[in-house]
Formats: structure tokens, C-alpha cells, sequence
């Protein structure tokens, strides 16, 4: 299926801004921010506004094609792949990249009586070979 046809059939608006936008993130690995992709889809498209790139990731997060990260506390970043899996960030360069989601945390059983658990998210923080 092609990028067009697959987010044409979730309902979404697709402008040439748009699949710009959806073409940089498909297959992207790098976690970008809204940020990081107004400045690489800008290139293409000078009239793109940086509130157009937030409207699309809103529109992808909601119908839950797009994860929102906030592990790095100095911007959102965001993430295609959304099956379930935990992040590492290097402290020092930035650089996000997924773990896979095989190791278990366990909510404590005194406190799992009283509460649902919906979601979890582990987050590992550190430095990457190259930074250490």
C-alpha cells in the first residue's frame, strides 16, 4: 500500500504539506521533534508553518499512528513506531533509541489492588558508545 492510500484510509487530510511531512517520518528511527522535521520539510516547502507540522503530529497522535515521547525534557519527540517498546536517551548528545519491550516491570501488588494500569513507559537514561 502506498504512503497516500494507507493515511487516506484513516480519514486524513492529505495535503502536499502533509505527505512531506508523512514521507520524512515513515521509516524514521530518529525520534524527531516538531522542530526537527519543520526544519528538514521547510526545504521542500517554504510556505510550510511549523503549526502545520504540530496539526499533523496531533492528527497522527490521535489516531494513534504516532507516539508522543517526553523523554527529553526539552522537547517532545515523536515516534512511528507504536508497538510496545521502552526508549534510552544519551544525557549528552540526545540521541533516542527503542529497546525492545521484553523486560517486565511489575506494579507493585500492594498498590495494583487499588489502581488500573492503562500504559507504561520505561525510560532508560545514559550514554550512548559514542558519547562514553
Amino acid at each position: 500500500m502506498s504512503l497516500i492510500a494507507k493515511y487516506r484510509t484513516l480519514g486524513l487530510k492529505l495535503t502536499p504539506q502533509r505527505i512531506a511531512i508523512l514521507d520524512y517520518l515513515e521509516g524514521n528511527i530518529t525520534h524527531p521533534s516538531a522542530e526537527d522535521i519543520y526544519s528538514v520539510v521547510s526545504k521542500k516547502f517554504p510556505t510550510l508553518s511549523l503549526a502545520t507540522v504540530y496539526a499533523t503530529l496531533g492528527s497522527l497522535k490521535a489516531l494513534g499512528k504516532v507516539l508522543e515521547l517526553t523523554i527529553d525534557p526539552d522537547k517532545k519527540r515523536y515516534d512511528l513506531e507504536t508497538a510496545k517498546h521502552h526508549h534510552f536517551m544519551c544525557t549528552l548528545c540526545k540521541r533516542i533509541i527503542d529497546i525492545p519491550a521484553t523486560n517486565v516491570v511489575h506494579f507493585p501488588h500492594d498498590i495494583k489492588q487499588d489502581f488500573s494500569v492503562i500504559e507504561s513507559q520505561v525510560e532508560y537514561y545514559g550514554h550512548c558508545p559514542e558519547c562514553k
